[in-house]
């Protein structure tokens, strides 16, 4: 099993979820986030004062995925969170020793 966590832009977060959803992706997390990387952040003016926003709001998906379905839904968060511009976001994926469904106790992919 892969882990898959996405750093994307609000805007773009229905289109990757839908995008997901036609993939067959079962369930994901959400999380609102800030951060910077090469972007740095940017200048707002407000009232005629300009202040530094450093930490960019950006939201955070985590899904887990079938190592046979992890390419796809990797390559459909890129095709639906891309805008072409800097700060789009950033992928990263991890290795799942184990998941399991505290309900039923169902273990490894029958657990998603």
């Amino acid at each position: 099993m892969k882990k898959i966590e996405a750093i994307v832009r609000h805007f773009k977060l229905e289109d990757v979820k839908n995008a997901l959803s036609e993939q067959g992706v079962a369930g994901m997390t959400i999380t609102e986030v800030r951060g910077f990387g090469r972007q740095k952040g940017h200048t707002e003016t407000y009232r005629g004062t300009e202040y530094a926003v450093d930490f960019v709001p950006k939201v955070k998906m985590e899904i887990v995925v079938n190592d046979d379905s992890a390419q796809a839904a990797i390559d459909t968060i890129i095709k639906a969170a891309q805008t072409g511009q800097i700060g789009d976001g950033k992928i990263f994926v991890s290795e799942l020793t184990e998941s399991i469904r505290i309900r039923t106790g169902e273990t490894g992919g029958e657990a998603l």
